[in-house]
């Protein structure tokens, strides 16, 4: 990008008047502070909860998806089975406590496996390996982890939901509730002991729900809870992303990407998470005998420019969902997180992309 920037204030971000040389346009710029996802599974061909995970490849990936847009995240285990935690979780424990990523990868997301078996609401998860909530065994999971777990997606429908919320909770992991069929009085028992989010409210539930006792109405008016969304452009049409945006409000709104293993890759058929999935031209990821999506091909910074491309939410609120709502739901302060690679949105054209040449804006 070529042109004379001059930079204006908008209370504490930089908005930048940008003269494109190749149309003479006015546009634009604001440096945002970063984006944060909290749910990634994989990215470019390493896959968090696989068998053969190395402290090579679990780093390689790292690199490569803060390299692409991300400014800092949390890897997230699927339900798997207990050789999986056993393996997985200290090769990914021992690579986030290095200084090359303890500030931009501050810790683990558990996705599972106390998971509803519900066909369905059990989404992607492998039903073998789903487990009764069980404070002991999530113990484990969190010493296998050396401690480094941020953040437990639970059922909120199953037997002993609320002990193992409130251990969890106690011990400075939060809890966020999917994967179920809650109504609204699992919810708000399970807030009751410490739950604070929804994992991909309007995912994770069968095709075809009661008309007005489901998940998701219970989740839309549970005002103590955020709602995490996909906003990839494939797991939620933009008519119910803009619903959910305005029964929660920007402020309990928080985007992720739910990365699957496959994001990054051309499109073709793989195997992903025990199943034979469809990765399309357009980015859809699915699985064809479901219909079920399988995780998403998308990283947050193409979830943002989803959203932002809808004009559904202002720059502030795109910022606040995308950088400090998430960082505010794992206790972390948005100072402790280093600037990566810069980013910055066109206000016109909504519009998120990296900065290549950093000393264009001083």
């Amino acid at each position: 990008m070529t042109g004379n920037r001059k930079a204006l204030s908008m209370g504490q971000k930089d908005v930048h008047p940008v003269e494109e040389a190749d149309h003479g346009q006015r546009t634009e710029v604001m440096r945002i502070p970063g984006l944060i996802d909290l749910q990634v599974n994989g990215f470019n061909g390493v896959d968090f909860s696989g068998e053969d995970l190395t402290k090579a490849d679990f780093t390689r990936a790292c690199r490569e998806l803060l390299n692409a847009g991300t400014t800092a995240f949390l890897p997230t285990l699927i339900t798997s089975p207990a050789a999986i935690y056993e393996r997985s979780l200290p090769v990914i424990a021992k690579v986030i406590a290095g200084q090359e990523f303890q500030e931009r990868v501050p810790g683990i997301h558990l996705e599972g496996p106390f998971l509803s078996p519900v066909e369905g609401a059990r989404g992607a998860h492998n039903p073998e390996w789903i487990r009764k909530p069980d404070v002991t065994y999530l113990e484990r999971l969190i010493t296998l982890a050396e401690g480094r777990v941020r953040l437990l997606t639970l059922a909120a429908d199953q037997d002993g939901a609320e002990e193992l919320a409130r251990w969890a909770t106690s011990r400075g992991v939060t809890v966020s509730l999917g994967h179920h069929m809650a109504d609204e009085g699992d919810l708000e028992r399970l807030v009751a002991v410490g739950a604070k989010a929804l994992t991909h409210l309007g995912n994770g539930a069968p095709a075809l729900l009661p008309r007005h006792q489901n998940p998701i109405w219970a989740g839309l008016a549970n005002d103590d809870l955020s709602a995490m969304v996909i906003a990839d452009g494939h797991h939620l049409p933009a008519a119910l992303l803009k619903s959910i945006i305005r029964a929660k409000s920007p402020e309990r709104s928080i985007v992720v990407s739910d990365a699957s293993p496959l994001a990054g890759l051309a499109p073709g058929e793989y195997d992903s998470m025990g199943a034979k999935v469809r990765l399309e031209a357009n980015g859809k990821l699915y699985n064809p005998a479901t219909g079920y999506m399988a995780g998403s091909s998308a990283t947050i910074l193409t979830c943002a420019n989803h959203l932002a491309s809808l004009g559904i939410v202002s720059p502030g609120e795109l910022i606040r969902m995308c950088f400090y709502n998430p960082l505010r739901l794992i206790g972390i302060s948005p100072s402790r997180i280093p600037l990566g690679e810069r980013l910055l949105l066109d206000v016109k054209n909504r519009r998120i992309f990296q900065e290549q040449n950093p000393a264009v804006i001083r």
